[in-house]
């Protein structure tokens, strides 16, 4: 297992040869650290995260609250995750049209 720069949890699940793993694999990390909350684990290898955050509207005084959602590598090592987790994502080189994280450490549990 290699050192990814950052202080997480070591993944306890078993490794299957996925090259873009950052603990095991080649994938190189960088950028940006996001936590979220899983929305969908439909796909193979791939979640989706929602994040949701509060914008201030200036022209009518008010809060509005937005989310944004984002796809995500699930490394085989990380284990199973299931909808509602809480997941910590770091930004990786594009792996496909719309995947450009990868997961790198998982709770249990609602966040925020």
């Amino acid at each position: 297992m290699r050192d990814i720069g950052v202080d997480v949890n070591r993944p306890e699940g078993e490794w299957d040869g996925d090259e873009n793993c950052p603990f095991y694999g080649s994938l190189r990390l960088r950028g940006q650290i996001l936590e979220g909350t899983v929305a969908s684990v439909g796909m193979k290898s791939t979640i989706v995260i929602e994040r949701h955050h509060v914008r201030k509207m200036e022209k009518y005084e008010r809060y509005d609250k937005r989310m944004r959602r984002l796809s995500a590598h699930l490394p085989s090592c990380i284990g199973e995750v299931s909808v509602g987790d809480s997941v910590k994502v770091m930004e990786c080189r594009p792996l496909s049209k719309t995947v450009s994280f990868c997961v790198i450490e998982s709770t249990e549990g609602e966040s925020q």
